[in-house]
């Protein structure tokens, strides 16, 4: 199972009603940073994943939640992220929570072992419709009570239209999750597209991110903003680099700074992770 590790020498697990926890978790890993809030400083990253090709079962995810030495503690303040492909966003003018259910079925089947939530999108004036698979949402509602749980599209969503809003043109950001990817689409800061994708290789992605160039009339010399699962110099990227002029990694923006064991990584695969700090 691969583990990534890093942490400032100044953590202190004493001290953890001074810092804010923000825990990424699924099927196809968990993650989980601390910041320490008397600082606004990130002092430690902790990264689980399953081996290839397999993924976490729910006696996998306990195991990790009930094991660490962290994660029980007391905290300022928790956020967690769940990651999912189904999703759907809905204005706010038209969002009824008793009918979420019923949105959520316009584009998606709805699974008997899952539970739709919502969460509000302040950026966009949306709410954010998805499901999550019953086993995930009891343990986490068990090992952390009374957090909310945010789809993943939430924090994304915050950090494009923070990072976005100085721009006069398009902002286009690509975000690769294990066996999806989102691309979503701002124009003059307003928000023109946001979907999710599966895939199997790097010729799909290519494929649907280039199909929505030429729905959109996108130009070549757009910019585009990665972040999750892909790293500066690896085949996606070279991959994309034939076909789009300026490509850029997405990186966390927000009141706060990095301890320097993080320089060990590349911040834009926990955007997310980061970005949820942000959140309301």
């Amino acid at each position: 199972m691969p583990f990534l590790e890093l942490f400032d020498e100044t953590l202190d697990i004493n001290s953890t009603e001074n810092y804010e926890l923000s825990v990424q978790a699924g099927i196809n890993g968990f993650s989980f940073c601390i910041l320490d809030t008397l600082r606004n400083k990130f002092v430690l990253i902790r990264h689980f994943e399953p081996d290839e090709n397999k993924y976490f079962n729910i006696e996998k995810l306990n195991e990790i939640i009930s094991n660490d030495d962290f994660l029980p503690k007391k905290y300022k303040r928790i956020h967690i992220i769940t990651p999912s492909p189904k999703f759907t966003l809905v204005p706010a003018p038209l969002y009824d929570p008793t009918k979420k259910d019923e949105f959520f079925t316009f584009n998606h089947l709805k699974d008997d072992n899952s539970v739709i939530l919502s969460n509000k999108i302040p950026e966009s004036d949306a709410f954010v419709i998805f499901s999550l698979a019953n086993p995930v949402n009891d343990l986490l509602t068990s090992s952390f009570p009374g957090v909310q749980c945010f789809h993943h599209i939430k924090p994304l969503l915050r950090h494009i239209t923070y990072s976005g809003k100085h721009l006069s043109g398009k902002y286009i950001h690509v975000h690769v999750e294990r066996e999806f990817f989102n691309m979503t689409v701002f124009d003059q800061s307003v928000l023109k597209f946001c979907n999710s994708f599966n895939y199997r290789n790097i010729s799909d992605i290519l494929y649907y991110v280039l199909n929505v160039f030429k729905r959109l009339d996108i130009k070549q010399e757009e910019t585009i903003y990665f972040s999750g699962q892909t790293e500066k110099y690896n085949d996606l990227t070279s991959n994309f680099s034939m076909y789009v002029r300026n490509i850029k990694f997405a990186e966390p923006a927000g009141n706060y700074t990095f301890s320097y064991v993080f320089n060990e990584v590349e911040l834009h695969r926990f955007l997310n992770l980061f970005s949820v700090i942000n959140c309301e």
